[in-house]
């Protein structure tokens, strides 16, 4: 038997299917995040076989249904653009400093996954998964944000200190720099300057 396992396991016919599943699977995956990007939130498997040129049924072989797709398809595109999000030096510099970098970071990693957030947020009331995705997300962004401005916010009686923050992490979350470039149709630079400007408001030192 182990002879037979080891003959498997050294299959280069084997070794070229998996490769080959593995392939077009990421494959349907990038389909399915330009059809995320062209506007079309919730594309359905016959589109995503289309857009990516493997075969319907190998879609539906890949993925349990439509919600599974969207859900894979969104955790593929996190894990590209997280790095995206990093602050070098994190909590590190003078205020200005760690406001710029704050909002720089914030706004690369919006630019980065605006279209995949739209996707997730319309199946989030009918998807756990997606639901708990997004929770986390907002639970490290809040988390990055506090490591940031520590200081500002220690220097802060509690109650304020309280307010101060939930003020801060609503401002910044992927949600609120939407509404400024989508709802409100400010630009790039005037959304990252706003925030900046409001960020100053709410944490800058006294004195």
């Amino acid at each position: 038997m182990l002879q037979d396992s080891e003959t498997v396991a050294d299959d280069p016919g084997l070794d070229g299917r998996t490769a080959r599943r593995d392939r077009n699977r990421l494959a349907a995956l990038d389909a399915a995040l330009e059809l995320f990007s062209e506007g079309e939130l919730t594309p359905t498997p016959e589109q995503v076989a289309s857009r990516s040129g493997v075969s319907l049924r190998s879609v539906y072989r890949y993925f349990a249904d439509r919600g599974d797709l969207i859900r894979s398809a969104v955790d593929r595109h996190l894990e590209r653009v997280q790095p995206l999000f990093v602050i070098d030096a994190i909590g590190e510099g003078t205020f200005d400093t760690r406001v710029e970098r704050f909002v720089s970071a914030r706004m690369r990693g919006y630019e980065a996954i605006a279209a995949t957030a739209r996707a997730s947020r319309l199946r989030a009331p009918t998807s756990d998964v997606i639901r708990e995705q997004l929770d986390r997300a907002r639970r490290l962004y809040r988390a990055q944000l506090e490591h940031q401005f520590a200081p500002e916010l220690a220097a802060l009686a509690p109650t304020r200190r309280r307010a101060v923050l939930a003020a801060a992490d609503a401002l910044t979350q992927i949600e609120t720099i939407e509404l400024y470039r989508v709802q409100h149709g400010y630009s790039t630079e005037d959304t990252h300057g706003m925030l900046a400007d409001a960020l100053r408001i709410l944490l800058e030192p006294a004195g």
